[in-house]
């Protein structure tokens, strides 16, 4: 089967039950971090796979890494997931199903996220003024998820990923690009 497809059916199952419940927007903030968390630490989707780490740790693994506090009212519906998965022994793929149904919560929810990446902070006029500007090219109930990354290696100026697209207005860019062109001639 798919590997995909196993995922996506889960998410969506999660999406509708969160829904009904009246908890999606809490349960996208905990798979958001969740979905953070496997991003920054590569070794927490091993150590979910593994099969001599018990269940139960996978559990409160996964809760800590959401940001989930067990016995919190919101908190049932991710704590329900993820013992659904550890019961069908699907517990490997949450990585996978975090994707989707953040994914999922987006596409639903016409939430566009864009990464700005620069050498320093932004200051908050700029970021008012980037909100704007993107604001322009969204859906009419579209909403913007606006997540800030500092690299210094960009030396001035910013990178912004949209969705597949990606505006580098960074110095190091022009640098690069002289560079190229030099070695052209």
């Amino acid at each position: 089967m798919d590997q995909g497809l196993i995922p996506r059916r889960y998410a969506k199952a999660l999406y509708e039950t969160a829904d009904e419940r009246g908890v999606s927007a809490e349960l996208y903030k905990q798979m958001s971090a969740l979905h953070a968390a496997f991003e920054a630490e590569p070794e927490l989707g091993k150590t979910i796979a593994n099969p001599f780490v018990g269940a139960s740790d996978k559990v409160s693994l996964l809760e800590t890494a959401a940001g989930v506090k067990p016995g919190d009212k919101d908190a049932s519906t991710f704590e329900d997931f993820v013992k659904l998965l550890v019961r069908n022994r699907r517990i490997d793929m949450m990585r996978e199903m975090t994707m989707a149904y953040v994914e999922l919560y987006r596409r639903t929810n016409d939430i566009i996220r864009v990464e700005v990446s620069s050498a320093a902070p932004l200051e908050e006029g700029a970021r008012k003024r980037l909100r704007e500007i993107i604001s322009r090219k969204l859906p009419e109930n579209g909403k913007i998820e606006l997540v800030e990354k500092e690299d210094p290696s960009l030396i001035g100026g910013f990178v912004i990923n949209i969705n597949n697209e990606r505006l580098d207005a960074s110095l190091k860019n022009e640098l690069e690009q002289l560079r190229l062109n030099l070695l052209k001639k």
